[in-house]
């Protein structure tokens, strides 16, 4: 019975069990019909249809958190679990994993510091969380991949995309994030208020609902395409009907709205200030959690319908509720100018419509109904409702939901500061921090810890942990390069012209003895049928960039230091040593490198930008060197040294920088102190490097594509999650830039490497899409190794 039947929505069934409010729902995969529900009361309980389809029955109840349980979804199956997993995140900061028939956890994802308030599951296996620490972390299995940084708030929603590795989050900083790879890629602003929840329409177009009353229809590509408004106050959920564009919100005014062809079709109030959750089954019924931790269940099918005398019950719960004018769900109300109960003679004109009457000095709220003909009884009004903040936690600070926030003046003609608080916090801790944060005298602190309690009536749950954390941190950490979009200007290359040094002109590495390389640009390979066997990958040593005309670069040099500033200019003496020193690293001497040739060449790569090329290039061929690369990679000097080359990538600087910079980072993984400094610093040293993606350089692309792939030949070897996740969104996110076959080539061997061996790599790299950015890459006829390579990294796919 699907809709259409008697197309107007009624209780099906009220569910107890939950002790307090019901903060999350989703439809269940097994049982069929089935949906979980999560609670303050610290359970997930599994509901399954009863055998005359009216009801539900609570099949089992999950426990596993130490604090509310705020958000739940479930995992598709897989192999391993066949009827799917149900997660859940909490208060407590952890996310559950539990199986649909144990009531303990199969698993617990430990990483978030603050409450964990969304969950979305994609193909594979992947898991998205958002959490009150500002940021959103992907998690395949039980493993942390890649943590979303940008966000400057709590993040309240987050929703995987159906389009392979797309993911949106949605945060309390008022905007919604759209997430490629790992990488924000675009920004939704238009919310007033905190973002509260996101609904996916199709691989083109979402919703998003907020505390500023409204519903916004997004495309994709950023455009908003419509604002809906109905509520009268914070919308929580918003949840879609299958196979079409209809859908429904709940929220802060007690009710849960149908939205049909773009317009609220119908609206149900509830006995409940807060209508937290909602989701919609297979069927088309609509299930609703509330803060008074009843689940109701409504439906457009007849004989799924509650008998008379539930929905009379129904009603009955209703008409007694009181209704608090200071919320401003209803309009100003100002009892004196309010009409009779005649008033209730004359039909509403649309379906949800409110009207006050007066009766005997009280003030009762009617609503309409449109397919009854008749006005219902919603409420009386009162002064105040008696309900406390207590009842429903949903004060927001700073984007978080406490259940007080006070407001302290600590002298009269001083600025008055906010403290929020939770029933579960210590009092004295709580006034601490607060004292702290606002930089106030410490000799408070007895003062306000008596106020927090004397105002919270000494209510203070057990406290459930030792930890406490302090509500103020999560503010957005520094990231950096997480903002610098900007694209290289294309300039004039000071290299070019014939005759002149230029950096890297040949792509060729130095050949190996016997055996061909697939690395050299030399036409030595060729392809023979006969031949299958992967040479490619997974690749064991560091790729360098080799070639080198000393001449050239030292004649540059000289050159470029006549026009130097007095304070830059190196003397005869130190050219002398440069160029002893270039002769000992690119093995034309049997000399070792000295401290004082790797002073001069430290006082020559802090050159100004605009001449400092040439002893960048010095730089890149000395590193090579035991001696040199212990000496620059060692303890003492790398901050420094990794400080200097990041310098150079600045997407604004100099090409010539850029590419050098990339090849001496290159260059550092030939010995061990290099790659111990450069898997220490993956995380700046990648962020920044993706950045030179964005010029149309061939040679910064080879050797942006070359750093991926030394990092991959490292991580094979040390099974890192983190750095393969973040190695796996780089190859994703370079992939789309690069048209350089052997920049191309270098990413595929990157990919191959890091996903041999690796079950967990190969999951991810399929949920970021991989496996479709580079099928193109298959029919390549030349050179034939990128179409070789390329089909043995599909064959793992």
């Amino acid at each position: 019975a699907m809709a259409g039947e008697g197309s107007t929505f009624r209780l099906r069934c009220s569910l107890l069990g939950h002790g307090q409010d019901v903060r999350g729902l989703t439809r269940g995969l097994f049982p069929e019909g089935s949906f979980v529900s999560v609670s303050r009361d610290r359970t997930a309980r599994l509901w399954t249809p009863d055998r005359l389809h009216r009801g539900f029955t609570e099949m089992h109840c999950m426990s596993g958190h130490s604090n509310f349980v705020s958000c739940v979804c479930i995992i598709p199956p897989s192999d391993l679990y066949p009827r799917g997993l149900i997660a859940t995140g909490g208060n407590d900061h952890n996310i559950c994993i539990f199986t649909v028939d144990n009531p303990a956890p199969l698993y617990v994802l430990k990483g978030h510091k603050n409450t964990v308030c969304s969950l979305s599951s994609g193909k594979f296996g992947t898991l998205l969380s958002g959490s009150w620490d500002t940021t959103a972390k992907v998690w395949l299995n039980d493993r942390c991949m890649m943590t979303l940084q940008g966000h400057t708030a709590a993040i309240w929603a987050v929703k995987i995309l159906p389009e392979q590795g797309l993911m949106l989050t949605g945060s309390a900083d008022k905007t919604i994030k759209l997430w490629k790879a790992g990488r924000c890629e675009r920004t939704f602003t238009g919310h007033e208020d905190c973002v509260r929840g996101l609904a996916i329409l199709s691989e083109m177009e979402f919703l998003s609902c907020a505390n500023d009353a409204s519903v916004r229809r997004w495309q994709i590509s950023g455009e908003c395409l419509q604002v809906y408004y109905g509520h009268t106050n914070y919308i929580y959920s918003i949840s879609v009907f299958p196979r079409c564009k209809d859908f429904v919100t709940t929220g802060e005014d007690r009710s849960l709205r149908i939205w049909k062809q773009g317009e609220c079709a119908q609206t149900i109030r509830l006995p409940a200030q807060s209508v937290w959750c909602c989701c919609v089954l297979d069927n088309g019924d609509i299930v609703v959690g509330a803060s008074d931790g009843i689940i109701r269940v409504f439906t457009e099918s007849l004989e799924r319908t509650a008998s008379a005398e539930e929905i009379q019950a129904f009603e009955n719960e209703l008409a007694q509720a009181s209704i608090d004018p200071k919320t401003g769900d209803l309009g100003d109300i100002n009892a004196d100018d309010l009409p009779g109960r005649e008033h209730l003679k004359d039909p509403g004109t649309r379906d949800g419509q409110t009207r006050l009457i007066k009766d005997n000095g009280k003030v009762e709220a009617y609503q309409w109904s449109v397919s009854e003909g008749r006005w219902i009884k919603i409420g009386d009004v009162v002064g105040s409702s008696g309900a406390t903040q207590q009842t429903s936690g949903k004060v927001l600070f700073e984007g978080k939901e406490y259940d007080y926030v006070f407001t302290i003046d600590v002298n009269e003609n001083g600025p008055s500061y906010k403290l929020p608080y939770n029933i579960t916090d210590d009092p004295w801790l709580t006034a601490y921090n607060f004292l702290q944060k606002n930089d106030l005298n410490p000799m408070f602190l007895d003062q306000v810890a008596k106020f927090i309690m004397d105002n919270t009536k000494g209510q203070t749950l057990l406290s459930t942990s030792n930890q406490f954390s302090d509500p103020f941190t999560g503010a957005g950490r520094y990231v950096p390069g997480s903002s610098s979009g900007s694209s290289a200007i294309p300039g004039a290359d000071p290299f070019t012209g014939a005759g002149r040094y230029v950096p890297g002109s040949a792509s060729n590495t130095v050949p190996p003895v016997g055996g061909v390389d697939p690395f050299t640009g030399m036409d030595a390979y060729q392809s023979a049928a006969a031949k299958v066997e992967n040479i490619y990958f997974p690749k064991k040593d560091a790729v360098t960039f080799d070639q080198a005309n000393p001449t050239q670069i030292l004649g540059k040099l000289k050159e470029l230091n006549c026009s130097a500033a007095e304070e830059h200019k190196l003397t005869e003496d130190d050219l002398i040593i440069l160029e002893k020193l270039l002769s000992a690293t690119c093995n034309t001497s049997t000399e070792t490198p000295t401290a004082q040739q790797l002073q001069t060449l430290w006082r020559a790569v802090n050159w100004p930008e605009d001449i400092v090329f040439p002893a960048l290039d010095i730089l890149r061929l000395s590193v090579r060197h035991p001696t040199v690369n212990e000496n620059f990679c060692s303890e003492k000097e790398h901050v420094q040294f990794i400080i200097l080359l990041l310098k150079f990538l600045n997407p604004k600087g100099k090409q010539a920088n850029q590419l050098l910079a990339l090849r001496a980072l290159c260059n550092c993984f030939v010995s061990h102190a290099g790659q111990k400094l450069m898997m220490e610093q993956r995380d700046e040293i990648m962020t920044q490097a993706i950045e030179t993606k964005s010029g149309s350089n061939k040679n910064i692309h080879i050797a942006l594509a070359t750093l991926t792939l030394n990092y991959a030949v490292c991580l094979h070897k040390v099974n890192n999650v983190e750095g393969k996740a973040q190695c796996l969104s780089v190859i994703s996110t370079v992939m789309e830039v690069v048209q350089d076959l052997e920049a191309i080539f270098r990413l595929l061997v990157a990919l191959g490497t890091l996903i041999s061996d690796d079950t967990n790599a190969v999951q991810l790299a399929k949920s970021l899409g991989v496996d479709s950015q580079i099928k193109k890459y298959a029919s390549v006829s030349e050179p034939a190794k990128v179409k070789e390579c390329c089909r043995f990294v599909l064959n793992l796919l």
